[in-house]
């Protein structure tokens, strides 16, 4: 049976206009509209302009795109909506409470439809032209669809040429709908509007997370798909996500999305719903590298969880000092919703080697407000515990939460906070108890991520070498109490016992500018080891920059120390400094020699049985 021959053979019961198919919805009655780009709006239309009595309707649907109407810039829907998402569609409706937003995970509606606590009566749908066999596609929205279609008690589907035929468990027997409504109009298409230089930061940021071989989920928000440009460099990576947009289409046409990496669907792209334009459609058409999938599949804990390395990305309105997130409302307004944020989040964190990821801009788009907040404001609720989040980036820098104290999370965060704030979110740490009186802050600049370097030492490990943080704080404590009484004498000049909080934060809470201090770290991220440390304190008055290390006795001899020295060497040359002055016990042969490797130009005196030691550059 072709296309065409199916649709001049339909019988008349099933072949009928928007106004037909809409005239046995009665008074009353629970209608589910379709998703995204997939909103039928023809059908939706013609309800609201239907003629007879439709009082009580209640309209239910996701993300929508045209299912309210607006007159004179205002909502002018005939209905009462309840909306699992209060995107764009829906927020000035919800304003004059011709809509209500309801805070659940999409992934769970399947369930309510499925035990009743939702009843569809009729649903409003958009579908593809059917094949050979009588089945149509779903096309650009699967999402909780089939389960609607599944529960529903009437089925109706807008029919239209232009709607791709999306492969996977997207496919629906024309017998499980009772009518079908022709349409020709183009697929809606949704483009993300640019981003500012803020969200370009985070969105690199994010990107230096991300490892070959790893499965990504992008969220709604444009810092999310923002990210995907920063990623032409990686090999092998997968998605398992709820929805996919236009920003993937370089990397699979560049080949850096293969899936060949992934536990399940290997070699597939596995989605529930995209947002995009027609060249997006025109690639998922009838692709078998596309796997379409209703949303409670694609967002199942133990799928996520099964993949190696996955990474969800989520956007935030705010953040609080102990990690509570808002995601779905802002100063009272609601903005999205949950979406499937609990279920990629821990799915991301249960897997081996996964990253949940969550990011905000530092400021509210006219810079008055600062989302880092030291409480999260009334009208602003909890959408992910703070027992849930791992990462939180903004353009300053990336905080890993998991695991950490109220202390350390607040501190994490502040260092991430504009500059501008942090002496105000600092001050109300002290107030709220998070953090101690005699805390401090003197970093005034963004994390300088690009300082960051991986290195190979003799022992043939890698470690990495970055600036240091005021929050880096009990692990440089715990490097001073993995070395011998020796090396801490050599070290300090004196026979310390112990390294206080006050101390450790002098070796690690520096500014950049007069004081720089780097870190020699080994294991994964969100498991940081310190295994050496070094530091430098610029005198103005000569110029020269006065170095300290501290090395873990177990990476002693492995070109550690040399390789931090080359390090600092090359941050104090890039800002003008002539050279570096230490102090070194006269027993310290080691260090002695790592000085002299400096430069040629060393000058060495002595006065009990210590070595000045000055390094020129």
């Amino acid at each position: 049976m072709t296309v065409n021959s199916f649709l001049n053979n339909l019988p008349n019961s099933k072949m009928v206009s928007a106004e037909e198919a809409v005239a046995g919805i009665q008074p009353g009655s629970h209608v589910f509209v379709g998703t995204a780009c997939a909103t039928p709006r023809a059908l939706v239309k013609a309800l609201e302009e239907s003629g007879k009595n439709l009082s009580d309707i209640c309209m239910y649907h996701f993300l929508t795109t045209g299912a309210i109407p607006i007159k004179n810039g205002l909502p002018a829907t005939r209905f009462q909506h309840y909306s699992f998402f209060a995107g764009s569609d829906v927020r000035d409706a919800i304003k004059v409470g011709r809509a209500d937003y309801i805070p659940i995970s999409i992934a769970q509606v399947p369930r309510l439809l499925e035990n009743g606590r939702i009843s569809i009566d009729t649903a409003l749908i958009q579908v593809s032209y059917p094949d050979e066999q009588g089945f149509v596609s779903l096309g650009v929205s699967v999402d909780v669809i089939p389960s609607v279609i599944a529960n529903a008690k009437t089925v109706i589907a807008e029919v239209n040429p232009h709607m791709p035929r999306t492969l996977g468990d997207s496919l629906v027997s024309i017998d499980d709908i009772d009518c079908f409504v022709p349409v020709e109009t183009p697929v809606i298409e949704y483009v993300h509007q640019h981003v500012d230089a803020a969200a370009e930061q985070i969105a690199r940021y994010i990107a230096s997370l991300i490892e070959d071989g790893s499965t990504l989920q992008i969220g709604l928000g444009r810092v999310p798909n923002e990210m995907l440009k920063y990623l032409s460099g990686r090999k092998n990576l997968g998605i398992h996500s709820d929805l996919i947009t236009d920003s993937l289409i370089p990397l699979v046409e560049r080949g850096v999305v293969t899936g060949n990496k992934k536990s399940l669907h290997r070699g597939q792209i596995v989605t529930s719903y995209c947002l995009g334009t027609r060249t997006l459609y025109d690639l998922i058409d009838k692709n078998p590298l596309f796997s379409f999938h209703p949303i409670d599949y694609v967002s199942d804990f133990t799928r996520i969880a099964a993949h190696n390395r996955f990474v969800s990305v989520t956007q935030a309105f705010a953040v609080d000092l102990t990690g509570q997130i808002c995601a779905d409302q802002f100063e009272g307004e609601f903005y999205s919703g949950v979406s499937t944020q609990h279920e990629f989040l821990r799915g991301a964190a249960a897997s081996e080697g996964g990253k949940p990821i969550i990011c905000l801009t530092s400021m509210t788009e006219d810079m008055s407000k600062s989302r880092i907040r030291p409480l999260l404001l009334e009208g602003e609720g909890v959408t992910i515990s703070r027992s849930d989040v791992h990462y939180v980036v903004t353009e300053y820098g990336s905080a890993y939460l998991f695991g950490k104290s109220i202390r350390e999370r607040a501190l994490a965060l502040i260092e991430i906070a504009h500059p501008s704030v942090r002496p105000w979110l600092l001050e109300q740490a002290k107030q709220l108890g998070y953090v101690r009186n005699d805390q401090s802050l003197k970093s005034k600049v963004c994390y300088p991520v690009e300082e960051e370097r991986e290195i190979s030492l003799k022992n043939d490990k890698k470690v990495l070498i970055r600036p240091s943080k005021a929050s880096d704080v009990r692990m440089l404590q715990e490097l001073f109490y993995g070395m011998s009484k020796e090396n801490i004498y050599t070290r300090f000049f004196r026979r310390l016992e112990s390294l206080g909080v006050s101390e450790a934060q002098f070796l690690c809470n520096v500014d950049y500018d007069n004081e720089v201090a780097f870190l020699a770290v080994t294991g994964e991220r969100e498991h940081e080891e310190i295994v050496g440390s070094s530091c430098y304190f610029v005198n103005p008055s000569t110029n020269l920059a006065e170095v300290a290390y501290m090395i873990s006795p177990k990476w002693q001899s492995t070109g550690l120390g040399s390789a931090l020295q080359r390090r600092m060497r090359e941050f104090a040359q890039a800002r003008g400094l002539r050279g570096f002055t230490a102090e070194i016990l006269m027993s310290n042969t080691k260090m002695v020699r790592l000085a002299k490797g400096v430069s040629s130009k060393v000058s060495v005196s002595s006065s009990d049985g210590v070595y000045e030691v000055t390094m020129l550059f």
